[in-house]
């Protein structure tokens, strides 16, 4: 990527949205701005997990906002991400829909590791070079992410469902402090937090780093109250406990340092914090300048060196799974040279190369649930690839793969929802042709094999052969066949002529 291409990275936390531009700089990412507006959408789950209207509407007002400051950018220089809010909430669809209209690029739904993954890449690259094994944790509005790494690599990556909005609603209701208050949230973190002592022990980490956040605003508090500057110690959460319990009420709290939008998360946030410090035997916690959102900036920049992680998440998938890398690859490429001959209509070149990546991403894994169950492996694959959590991915990235992977044959009934938009057709149907193609395991004989749209885009396709084509391969024809048979029952239509 060139030198002062601008970059933004669009964050939708449970409590705050944030929007960071940069510019490439010699392979690093300089800041050019910076916005941040408290949202609260995680005050706005009911208990059904509904995002109320009102929570919705606060969303779309500050992405609207957003959204005229990085009107003009390319699809493949934004990314905007989705947090703990959006993943649990039940009607998300119903907010991305107008969300997306309103911010003009895609939003992500990003799974728990990934947040983490995307959370220590911001972190290494804004700390000095160091061979150091670094411990960092997040403490979001509704989940707090821990991560062990040294360098840019992250070893371990974690993501539990506790965080200061959440704690703070059930913990302090009304913004009341009480030592009673405390002690209920933090062995109630503790219980969920507990696990860590097995995973982030104390021998395998060296320095501590807080990122973001509640962490961010205490060090704050701290530091105005004259405590060293930059760091957190058992001490001086204590002292900030005692402050918080004396005043009383977040709505009484008088402090330096903290801000409004923090006083009525600071308890819950404070009392997870204090669990991690006894729980992990930590003494010192460092201030991190980078976050969620510099990783996503540091990811884009290195899906364009074609450094992108999903492609070896791919890979480590097959290999887990004990896939047939040939037949894989043979599937894959043969499903790339037939999209290319019926590509999707009104489709930007960055929408098509999207297409086309998870495409060849289904074509790797069509075969990911044949260690399962051979005569079912579709279903199985799909399962795999929707609760798989991999560092990389979105939630709808692992979906779309689940859908074409289940759709990779069969009956086409099951993908009826996913048949009405035109690029998944296309890469389904792709994808289903090669699988056929290269059913004996061999380079199929592409020597004449066309694709045509009809002339009316969403109708269907026509495949025809060469002369002696069907003569020469009877089983690929007779499947060609069937497959044929198997859109009629879709709004698409298939022909074949020979």
């Amino acid at each position: 990527m060139k030198n002062g291409q601008l970059l933004a990275a669009v964050d939708l936390g449970s409590n705050s949205f944030r929007l960071e531009i940069g510019h490439v700089d010699h392979g690093q990412i300089r800041r050019v701005e910076y916005l941040k507006e408290t949202v609260r959408q995680g005050n706005g789950l009911d208990s059904e997990r509904n995002l109320s209207l009102a929570a919705m509407q606060r969303g779309w007002d500050c992405l609207a906002r957003f959204a005229e400051r990085i009107a003009g950018f390319e699809p493949s220089h934004v990314r905007a991400v989705a947090t703990q809010t959006l993943r649990e909430a039940r009607n998300r669809d119903v907010f991305l829909e107008k969300a997306q209209t309103i911010l003009g690029f895609p939003i992500e739904i990003i799974p728990g590791r990934e947040e983490a993954r995307l959370i220590y890449s911001g972190v290494a690259h804004l700390l000095p070079q160091s061979d150091e094994r670094r411990l960092v944790i997040d403490i979001g509005g509704r989940s707090t992410e821990m991560i062990l790494g040294q360098g840019f690599k992250p070893s371990t990556l974690e993501s539990y469902r506790v965080g200061s909005v959440a704690w703070s609603m059930k913990y302090f209701p009304d913004g009341l402090f009480s030592p009673t208050a405390f002690d209920m949230a933090e062995v109630a973190a503790k219980a969920i937090l507990d696990e860590v002592l097995n995973v982030y022990r104390r021998k395998d980490w060296d320095v501590a780093y807080g990122s973001s956040g509640t962490i961010g605003a205490v060090m704050d508090v701290l530091e105005a109250a004259g405590w060293p500057g930059g760091v957190i110690n058992r001490a001086g959460l204590l002292w900030l406990k005692e402050k918080l319990i004396k005043s009383g009420r977040s709505d009484q709290l008088k402090l330096d340092g903290i801000k409004e939008d923090r006083r009525p998360v600071i308890g819950g946030g404070l009392a997870i914090l204090m669990s991690l410090f006894e729980l992990l035997e930590i003494d010192e916690l460092h201030a991190a300048q980078g976050a969620l959102r510099q990783g996503a900036l540091y990811d884009l920049l290195a899906r364009d060196e074609s450094s992108d992680i999903r492609e070896s998440m791919v890979d480590w998938l097959s290999k887990r799974f004990g896939i047939d890398a040939q037949q894989a690859q043979r599937v894959s490429q043969t499903a790339a040279l037939l999209f290319k001959k019926i590509p999707p209509p009104t489709q930007t070149n960055d929408d098509l190369m999207g297409l086309q990546r998870k495409l060849s991403w289904a074509g790797r894994l069509h075969e990911v649930g044949a260690h399962i169950s051979h005569s079912d492996h579709h279903k199985h694959g799909a399962y795999i690839l929707d609760n798989a959590d991999l560092p990389g991915f979105s939630l709808p990235e692992l979906h779309r793969l689940s859908q074409l992977v289940l759709g990779h044959r069969g009956k086409l009934r099951k993908l009826e929802g996913n048949l009405l938009e035109p690029g998944f057709v296309h890469q389904l149907f792709a994808l289903r042709l090669a699988v056929i193609l290269c059913h004996a395991r061999r380079d199929p004989d592409l020597k004449g094999f066309e694709l045509s749209q009809h002339e009316q885009p969403g109708q269907g396709f026509t495949i025809s052969t060469r002369k002696g084509w069907a003569t020469q391969w009877p089983q690929s024809a007779h499947l060609l066949r069937e497959e044929c048979i198997a859109w009629q029952k879709t709004p698409w239509s298939v022909t074949l002529s020979s």
